[in-house]
């Protein structure tokens, strides 16, 4: 049999499950870590519950995949995971969903690894949503959990330096009210309102433009140029205001398409 004959009778079975994302459809990468919790406090032994140097190698992770041929409007990260907002236009791979997710999960992997210098794994799934609305939902629903795991992670930290085991720890503030768990915290010394706002809702990352100098040898003056670059945003605004803020990004995409 010759090679195109062959070539093409096994195609058939790697590509006969491919699924495209239709145009006009807005897309969401979420890149979420596997199992982060031992690489991140047994291997790395990064301090609990937050610790700043992770939180800058998920930034630059998130940096990576917004530079990594995929037209990312919006990026966010909390604890061990990444959403990516992909402009509406995108069609790296004919937005097929295969090669996005594998393709993503690859470079996340990949850079978090060379970081770390231990091996980091991420799995991909893509979030296909018709409309802004939804949109807008999706990145409210991660910084709103990323204020949920924020209380936990500090309440179930503070109870196992204080000696509880993790078994103890998670039985005492499984049915904890919120206002119970920040009554907790403040109790034992911590005040969760005063806390750095990365740690309560996550980090953003999107683009902005800005005016590069230069200098013209030949008229001899000072010139500027439009550049864009990442922006990294620690303290993103909370609740309405954030779904006012991600709202906002993607409007100013569509006047500019």
């Amino acid at each position: 049999m010759k090679f195109n004959e062959l070539d093409t009778k096994m195609r058939v079975f790697e590509t006969t499950n491919d699924l495209y994302v239709l145009p006009g459809i807005y897309m969401v990468a979420r890149v979420d870590g596997r199992s982060f919790t031992r690489l991140t406090k047994e291997v790395c032994k990064f301090e609990a519950p937050f610790d700043p140097v992770f939180r800058d190698y998920m930034v630059a992770t998130l940096e990576h995949l917004m530079q990594s041929g995929f037209k990312v409007v919006y990026g966010y990260t909390e604890s061990d995971e990444i959403s990516l907002l992909l402009h509406p236009e995108d069609v790296t791979f004919e937005r097929k969903l295969r090669k996005l997710n594998s393709v993503l999960a690859g470079e996340a992997s990949a850079k978090l690894s060379s970081l770390l210098g231990a091996v980091a794994a991420f799995d991909c799934r893509i979030s296909q949503l018709p409309n802004i609305e939804l949109v807008v939902d999706y990145f409210r629903w991660r910084n709103e959990d990323a204020h949920r795991n924020a209380l936990n992670a500090h309440c179930y930290w503070m109870l196992r330096k204080q000696g509880a085991s993790g078994r103890s720890a998670n039985s005492k503030i499984e049915h904890l009210l919120k206002s119970e768990k920040n009554e907790l915290l403040f109790q034992n010394g911590i005040n969760f309102n005063d806390l750095p706002l990365w740690q309560k809702r996550g980090v953003g990352c999107y683009w902005e433009t800005y005016l590069k100098e230069g200098f013209n040898p030949i008229s001899q003056q000072q010139v500027f140029t439009e550049r864009q670059r990442i922006k990294v945003d620690l303290e993103l605004p909370m609740q309405d205001k954030y779904s006012e803020f991600v709202r906002n990004l993607i409007e100013r995409i569509q006047v500019v398409s």
